[in-house]
């Protein structure tokens, strides 16, 4: 649609310019021809002020012929403006069969295609390279040329960026991006652990000082109900195995 756009506008153009020469040249003829008095003049009817004007279509006729007279020494910028439009439009299309041929070439560089190392033989292969390409093959042979050059200069670009070092590098960190996942599920899982630790050791406190707290208010029953009992004290398990520890000594000893 833009090509046929484009082609379209071109051709309107250049007719517009054609008609508008050749009925300035008709004209101006008809006007020298009018003033020498082989033709006749063109007739306006044409009033002022409630009165017709004399001679009205030939005034009309000469400013014309004078307006298209001036108009004509902008015929040449037009036609500058017109090729400067065509120039960059060719210059459009230079560029992007030029772009499409270097990434092509590029691409090609990346794999690790060509071999050569001396500029003469570099260019030219991958200008060969470039003529045998299927999608390529139509381009115009200078198109070609500068695409070449144009790899042959990035080639130690397409060296650090080869395709085996970048996909060397996209498995690192592939790796490392695997180990990261790895990590963070066994924090995750540690912290789990450790949450639920914490939680189960509240609990047993908890429970345990339930249990002291049972404990004490059963003591304190106990020791409410020794004396009815007659009991002074209640001996616990605790008081036997410290009174098994006393160890008598001799009366000497003792004195």
């Amino acid at each position: 649609m833009n090509a046929l756009t484009a082609l379209i506008q071109y051709i309107f153009q250049r007719l517009a310019v054609a008609l508008f020469a050749i009925a300035a040249v008709a004209i101006t003829v008809s006007t020298v021809m009018a003033a020498l008095g082989l033709w006749a003049w063109v007739e306006l009817p044409i009033s002022y002020a409630g009165e017709p004007v004399e001679k009205a279509g030939m005034y009309a006729q000469i400013g014309l012929t004078f307006l298209a007279v001036g108009l004509c020494f902008f015929l040449p910028t037009n036609r500058r403006v017109m090729q400067l439009e065509t120039s960059h439009r060719q210059f459009s299309m230079n560029m992007d069969d030029v772009t499409r041929a270097y990434g092509a070439v590029h691409a090609a560089d990346r794999g690790e295609v060509f071999q050569m190392s001396s500029e003469f033989d570099s260019v030219r292969e991958r200008l060969a390279y470039l003529r045998d390409h299927p999608d390529l093959s139509t381009l115009e042979p200078a198109l070609l040329e500068v695409a070449a050059q144009m790899s042959h200069i990035s080639r130690e670009l397409a060296t650090v960026y080869a395709d085996a070092k970048i996909e060397r590098a996209r498995n690192f960190l592939k790796e490392r991006q695997e180990e990261v996942n790895l990590f963070n599920s066994r924090l995750d899982q540690a912290k789990g652990i450790t949450t639920e630790m914490k939680h189960w050791l509240h609990e047993v406190e908890l429970e345990e000082s339930v249990a002291a707290a049972q404990l004490d208010r059963l003591r304190a029953e106990m020791r409410e109900i020794m004396p009815e009992l007659g009991i002074d004290r209640m001996v616990t398990a605790a008081d036997m195995a410290r009174d098994s520890r006393v160890v008598e000594l001799p009366p000497k000893a003792a004195e």
